[in-house]
């Protein structure tokens, strides 16, 4: 059966909670979604504000403090917010990969070259101990035992060889201090669990993002081996075919959704895992290409106007001003911009409650800088 891209973007839109805001809670909705972006403070809100109903942000602190949620690096290699049983069993498949990543000679200009892995993982576990230890302190540490290295790439070094976690403050909402990291078993009481099978992991990634194709899994995950996990599902999945003949695989118990269901506007956090989590993302963004990860690393974040990527947004907080500023990508309807304007001040009403809303609309393609 072949899928139209206009089925693909209602189902993807569909499973991530896009077309109607979500009843769930904020731990069953990590939960589904397997984690969320959380590189910053503030994508993890906006995901769930624009993805859940009545959406209140002092759970997610709340969570944070009694660790009931955790940010850690998973996919990609980046920080994701998940409860702590996929943190204990995600952490296993992506901890080899980062290991890698110090020691390579492109690492910050081959600052660790000529270092042995072993005795750097050494220090770095007796530095990190069992208790939370701010970057700061990482820092000196490691300036102290590598006087002639750079002190914040033996860290990084760290962070990568070591199942490590931000713990609280940093990731409460409202607050981006620096991070402070801990050993993932101190923290969760519990190890690392190996044996969780990459097979159920991908047929969840299908049940939050398919149908896919293996290339869509590995550039979500960045792990290998997707296609003989996948053919170990058997007959729990089945497969499609897209526009350009592609296989595309679907745990075989998913709906796909009505291409004709209307999507309502959603402004999405910078690096949101629903544009992110594809090798074609033209189901979701029309050119198939994102604005670039220099962009969303300045806060630059996406719009979806009838379930596509047209427009980009940006806040410029500032005294008693919250301006969000939109460069258009298309040319909206009149509707069309009536609807991502009155989206526009409902985030600035969540995320800057106390600074008086102004939303500026610009021409298409236009700098968000003011």
């Amino acid at each position: 059966m072949k899928l139209s891209n206009r089925v693909l973007n209602r189902t993807l839109l569909q499973r991530q909670h896009l077309l109607e805001r979500s009843t769930l809670g904020v731990h069953d909705l990590c939960d589904h979604l397997i984690g969320l972006q959380a590189q910053d403070m503030l994508p993890p809100f906006v995901a769930l504000w624009s993805r859940a109903a009545d959406f209140d942000p002092a759970a997610v602190s709340k969570a944070l403090d009694d660790r009931s949620l955790v940010r850690i690096t998973l996919m990609r290699g980046t920080i994701h917010l998940v409860t702590p049983p996929d943190a204990l069993r995600i952490a296993p498949h992506i901890q080899p990969e980062l290991e890698k990543i110090p020691f390579r000679k492109g690492f910050n200009y081959g600052a660790l070259v000529g270092l042995d892995p072993e005795e750097v993982r050494a220090h770095g576990e007796s530095v990190l101990g069992d208790d939370a230890t701010p970057a700061g302190a990482l820092r000196e540490h490691a300036a102290a035992l590598y006087p002639d290295r750079d002190p914040g790439a033996i860290v990084q070094a760290w962070l990568y060889q070591l199942p490590v976690l931000q713990t609280p403050p940093r990731g409460r909402w409202g607050d981006s201090s620096r991070p402070v990291w801990s050993r993932v078993q101190p923290w969760l009481g519990a190890p690392l669990d190996p044996a969780y099978p990459l097979e159920e992991l991908l047929l969840r990634y299908l049940r939050a993002f398919g149908p896919a194709t293996t290339m869509d899994m590995q550039t979500w995950s960045k792990l290998t081996g997707m296609k003989p996990a996948v053919a170990k599902l058997g007959d729990r999945v089945r497969t499609y075919t897209d526009d350009r003949g592609r296989t595309l695989y679907d745990a075989a118990d998913a709906d796909l959704a009505d291409p004709d269901l209307p999507a309502p506007v959603r402004l999405l956090g910078w690096y949101d895992n629903a544009i992110l989590s594809h090798q074609d993302r033209t189901r979701i963004v029309p050119d198939g290409n994102a604005p670039p990860l220099r962009a969303f690393a300045n806060q630059v974040s996406p719009i979806l106007v009838d379930g596509y990527l047209t427009g980009v947004y940006k806040v410029f907080a500032k005294g008693g001003v919250a301006s969000l500023r939109i460069s258009p990508s298309v040319e909206w309807s009149r509707a069309d911009r009536e609807a991502v304007e009155a989206e526009a001040l409902a985030l600035l009403a969540f995320s800057e409650p106390d600074r008086q809303p102004v939303v500026e609309i610009l021409e298409i393609g236009a700098d968000l800088r003011p």
